[in-house]
């Protein structure tokens, strides 16, 4: 429906005024008695009937007021009232005010949205694990499909389909439990004892995630990147299925709009795993996110702490300054009291130009000169008067920055010369151990660093091998325990590394993709989940 003027035309919110009237809590009453009505396919309620059915200790003692309440109802439209004939046995009764009351379009469709409301502010959210394992599972398939010389259709749909729903469910609860998360840290005022139990098994939620995320994400930043030059006939022909049920003349621009569609999907998919030009991806800010919740948890447990021992707070701090406030002798015992609590001072100076800085390079002022006694600062009558000082004048010439921006560029070209220097020089050729890996640069041993704190935070219990992948999925380390109980040495220009010697074996997934059997990373990946 459209205006005379073209746009849309406002609708009727009349239904969701009882929100914000007097005595809405009844109004909120009876309409939850309509839907429970409703529920049990239940057309028509007489006052008497909503009477009797709200709650004992909210209900009015006289129906009139239930009355008053449905017809304000029935007159903002959520409700509709119709005579009530069914009990009419003289003429009379014609005359008497009698009416059964239903909901009408507008008032359901209004408590749905109220529904869906309290709905999403009740929502905590969750760090779903299991989302991660099953988006590998359809990017797996999604690679199978792309593999074919022509994807079916409806394999490719489906399959984006159920990744599209596991990587949006999983984002959006992500968002919710961070949300949720601050705003339990921003707690003041709760039980230490519930806050303290509450904490325990939060932070080992946090610790259990932010291991999945690390194990998980690097695999799938790598089937993402396997897929980034395979995934574009899988998307048309994903797009092609949508567009089927269009119009003759709309078919060719419906398929293209669905092909935007699953290409901006694809594109929010791989940026969530993959950090590219220089901006971090999703996963490893919220893995940054829950790392940092965990100390600013402990932090709020060491205040209820300390609060509780000293139980002295800013609150009291205050009433304690008030009192002093109130016991002092005079108004000029007051001021210096105000000055030591705050350390407000009155502004003796607004401005410094060229004149004041040559004067007192000329006869220089000592910091700790008090400013009373400093020299005065002659400001402009125009300044005093109105508040502002404008130098009027030739305006500035337009700063030609593209020299700044050609050095910006050859730094940027430079360190990704060097990134990929380093990661040349980590590529090993088949397995070797840590201590023949010789000497590294302080860019190589950084990089070499973080892989092996991602394949070190995927062991368990009871595991001699290991398979973990860089956050970008640039480079993957695959590592081995030995049991002879040598050291390895990295020596480094800061020092040298010293560690239990390993087995190791690094691929740079750039240039090149793992030469590690099917069989033995398969029987890697069972020994990490059984672990």
């Amino acid at each position: 429906m459209t205006s005379k003027h073209g746009g849309p035309q406002r609708a009727d919110y009349a239904p969701f005024a009882h929100l914000t009237a007097p005595n809405s809590a009844l109004y909120r009453l009876v309409m939850g008695v309509f839907l429970t009505a409703k529920e049990r396919f239940a057309v028509h309620l007489r006052p008497e009937d909503v009477h009797a059915a709200l709650p004992m200790e909210s209900r009015p003692g006289e129906i009139e007021t239930v009355v008053k309440a449905l017809d304000s109802l029935a007159g903002w439209g959520n409700l509709r009232a119709d005579p009530d004939t069914a009990r009419v046995t003289a003429v009379e009764d014609f005359y008497r005010k009698r009416f059964i009351y239903q909901l009408t379009q507008a008032g359901e469709a209004a408590e749905g949205a109220l529904a869906t409301y309290d709905e999403a502010l009740g929502r905590r959210g969750a760090l779903q694990a299991v989302a991660l394992h099953d988006i590998i599972t359809q990017l797996r398939a999604l690679l199978l499909i792309a593999a074919e010389d022509d994807p079916d259709p409806a394999k490719a749909h489906l399959a984006l389909s159920v990744l599209t729903a596991r990587f949006t469910a999983l984002a959006e609860n992500a968002r919710v439990f961070m949300g949720s998360l601050q705003r339990t840290i921003d707690l003041h005022d709760v039980e230490v004892e519930v806050f303290l139990a509450y904490k325990d098994r939060l932070i080992q939620y946090l610790e259990r995630f932010i291991q999945d995320l690390i194990t998980l994400g690097g695999r799938i930043a790598r089937l993402i990147v396997e897929l980034e030059d395979r995934v574009e006939p899988a998307l048309r022909a994903a797009a092609a299925r949508e567009a089927l049920d269009a119009s003759p003349g709309e078919a060719e621009r419906a398929e293209e709009r669905a092909y935007e569609q699953w290409a901006g999907r694809w594109s929010g998919l791989a940026a969530w795993f993959l950090s590219r030009d220089g901006r971090e991806s999703q996963a490893r800010l919220l893995r940054g996110r829950a790392l940092g919740a965990i100390p600013q948890l402990l932090a709020v447990v060491r205040s209820l702490n300390e609060r509780r021992v000293g139980r002295s707070d800013r609150s009291a701090d205050f009433r304690t300054l008030a009192r002093w406030f109130a016991d002092a002798p005079d108004d000029g015992a007051r001021h210096r009291l105000w000055r030591a609590a705050f350390g407000l001072y009155p502004a003796r100076h607004l401005t410094v130009d060229a004149d004041t800085l040559a004067e007192r390079a000329v006869h220089p002022v000592s910091a700790s000169t008090p400013w009373a006694e400093a020299d005065p600062l002659r400001i402009s009558p125009q300044l005093r008067r109105t508040g502002s000082y404008e130098r009027r004048g030739k305006a500035r010439r337009v700063e030609d920055r593209s020299e700044a921006r050609r050095r910006l560029a050859e730094v940027a070209a430079k360190q990704a010369a060097e990134t990929t220097a380093a990661r040349a020089r980590l590529a090993t050729v088949g397995e070797t151990r840590l201590s023949r890996l010789g000497e590294f640069d302080p860019l190589a041993f950084g990089l070499f660093l973080q892989l092996l704190g991602d394949a070190l935070a995927t062991w368990r219990p009871g595991m001699t091998r290991t398979v973990a992948t860089s956050n970008d999925g640039s480079m993957e380390i695959r590592l081995t325990a030995l049991d002879d109980g040598t050291l390895a040495e990295i020596r480094t220009p800061n020092g040298v590394f010293r560690g239990p010697d390993h087995r190791v074996e690094i691929v740079d997934l750039t240039h090149g993709t793992s030469t590690l059997p099917e069989e033995e990373a398969e029987q890697a990946e069972e020994e990490e989940e059984a672990g």
